[in-house]
């Protein structure tokens, strides 16, 4: 019986660990995707489809930064933003916008940001060739924060390649 029972608590252990938490919720997806489809259909771009393999993707890497909340990037096989913020109060929508707000250092005819400026995030979201994404939202442990993360496949921002 012992087996069973550890068996048992190893596949409760790992559920609690990958299992969708509110980042995941319809309401928060619709917040991850809202804003960074009105930015693809800005440019007639086809929309992002959420897709929970990338969803868990991002849940188990939000799951590892939970504890310091660095922005490090996973360096895992899709695209990838990242966000931070003071507080519990972050909504995916803000990370959003956020990413998408980089669209205003963002120069397409030279596929460069303005000097200085990030513009990354931006020319991910709208990456022609990605078509799914996945995110997920952990407040953190240390400092009460939010860490925010999406994940896109295929992923972009190939250097010397334009998004779109």
């Amino acid at each position: 019986m012992k087996p069973f029972y550890s068996f048992f608590f190893a596949f409760i252990f790992l559920f609690l660990i990958i299992r969708p938490n509110a980042a995941t919720s319809k309401y928060e997806m619709q917040q991850f995707l809202s804003t960074q489809n009105k930015a693809r259909a800005a440019l007639r771009l086809a929309p992002l489809v959420w897709d929970t393999k990338l969803a868990r993707y991002a849940q188990w890497y939000a799951n590892l930064r939970r504890g310091d909340c660095a922005l490090e990037h996973s360096n895992g096989p899709y695209g990838e933003n990242i966000f931070w913020g003071s507080g519990d109060g972050w909504t995916p929508a803000q990370a959003a916008a956020a990413w998408v707000a980089e669209r205003r250092v963002y120069n397409y005819w030279s596929n460069s940001c303005v000097y200085g400026q990030a513009c990354g995030h931006y020319t991910q979201i709208v990456w022609k060739e990605t078509r799914r994404i996945g995110c997920a939202r952990v407040v953190c442990d240390y400092d009460g924060g939010v860490f925010m993360t999406c994940n896109y496949d295929p992923p972009g921002n190939y250097y010397g390649e334009k998004p779109y």
